[in-house]
């Protein structure tokens, strides 16, 4: 697995942009499942995948207990390098911009103008 970073917070980000990510964010699906297992090798690198296509990506985390599924969710985001948006329940918004996204794949250019 990789070293672990500093995973970024909402407050690296102001508050109109939370806004934003927040309202494209709604109307996705989760693109990781992080099982009780934990978080792999595997996990992350389909992160990072996804949020390499992607930018903003929702995580649904299947732990039973609210304090495991949040610290699940900030140890991949530290891991990829993202900030964690929004959490509520088992799912997660991560975002983590890309300086040369796929206009076709990146869930901000799709959403952002609607």
């Amino acid at each position: 697995m990789r070293p672990m970073t500093q995973a970024k917070t909402t407050s690296d980000l102001d508050r109109a942009t939370v806004r934003q990510l927040r309202r494209i964010a709604h109307h996705l699906d989760p693109v990781v499942l992080v099982g009780e297992q934990g978080i792999s090798d595997a996990v992350v690198a389909e992160t990072e995948r996804a949020l390499a296509d992607h930018e903003l990506i929702k995580v649904k985390v299947h732990a039973g207990d609210r304090e495991v599924r949040r610290e699940l969710a900030e140890a991949l985001a530290a891991a990829t390098g993202a900030a964690i948006v929004q959490s509520i329940g088992k799912v997660s918004v991560l975002f983590r911009r890309n300086p040369e996204p796929d206009p076709k794949l990146s869930n901000l250019t799709r959403f952002s103008a609607a």
